[in-house]
């Protein structure tokens, strides 16, 4: 449905040499599909944003949605955006607020009252129908974004940092909102530093840096065989511990960090242990298999 076919954008610098935004970029994303997109401050992350919007063309390459040129897809489809930072007058009410931005987005006037209600309910921002923008804390302004991009139920969805501002509880509840967005006509991207949130609820996650596509993680598959750091956690079983694992480091508090192995090792390791009479509390991956992949491609 979106495809970035060998994409590059290059600006030029303030002193007049060329500076690449992003270079030789080439992505899908289906219909269906929720793709995350990843990478540090300065990697080009805002640039595919801003070319998929046709905000700006490519140097070179192709942007496409549904097999049409960004701008046109969007005039006669549209798409549902919130972008990294919410900007609306601080002066108007919240409620005027999305009403003015559905009947904006073409919702027949008639309409306008019944899916701003929706989008307030679903949002949870009932309680703040009558307040000033100004009024309004960044987790519940990040809220009305959201609410805004949903007003017209759009089969694509562009989400830049849409978690950002948000409490751990609708951190939480946003992971179910876009469950509950998932369709098979609607592709949805989101962009995010968060590799937890986009851990959990996306299908596979592109990772960018330096304006190079570094990696694309499929997190529908991972491998059993994968090598990942763990730290583990018993009570009182230093000495069984070590003599099972003798490359693990102690980090204090029972806990223990073991470098890179295999699951089947770990399992194998692990049966060692209990046997021995050990009392593990926990273990876990040391990062997310995310981050892990995230570690291996971007430069520190």
């Amino acid at each position: 449905m979106i495809r970035f076919d060998g994409v590059s954008k290059t600006y030029r610098g303030l002193l007049g040499s060329p500076v690449a935004a992003v270079t030789d970029v080439t992505l899908t994303l289906g219909q269906g599909e929720v793709l995350g997109l990843a990478g540090p401050n300065g990697a080009g992350k805002s640039t595919l944003i801003g070319l998929l919007l046709g905000f700006m063309p490519p140097t070179s390459g192709r942007v496409t949605i549904g097999g049409l040129s960004p701008r046109a897809f969007i005039e006669r489809h549209g798409v549902g955006y919130v972008s990294e930072l919410i900007a609306i007058p601080p002066t108007w009410l919240m409620e005027n607020a999305l009403k003015r931005y559905a009947l904006l987005a073409g919702i027949p006037p008639a309409d306008v009252p019944a899916r701003v209600d929706a989008v307030i309910g679903l949002l949870g921002l009932e309680p703040h129908r009558g307040k000033l923008i100004k009024q309004l804390s960044k987790g519940n302004l990040q809220r009305v974004g959201l609410a805004q991009a949903l007003l017209c139920d759009e089969n694509i969805l562009i989400l830049d940092e849409p978690t950002h501002g948000l409490d751990p509880m609708w951190t939480q509840r946003f992971r179910e909102l876009v469950e509950g967005l998932r369709r098979p006509d609607r592709a949805i991207l989101i962009a995010s530093h968060n590799l937890d949130e986009l851990q959990r609820i996306c299908d596979r996650v592109a990772i960018i840096d330096r304006g190079r596509l570094q990696r694309v993680v499929d997190l529908s598959a991972p491998s059993a065989d994968a090598m990942a750091p763990y730290r583990l956690v018993v009570r009182g079983s230093g000495d069984q511990v070590m003599a099972v694992f003798p490359d693990a480091q102690s980090v204090g508090n029972d806990e223990y960090d073991l470098p890179e192995r295999s699951l089947e090792q770990l399992n194998q390791q692990m049966a060692a242990l209990i046997a021995a009479g050990a009392m593990i509390v926990s273990v876990a991956p040391a990062h997310s298999a995310l981050e892990q992949q995230f570690r291996e491609v971007v430069v520190q």
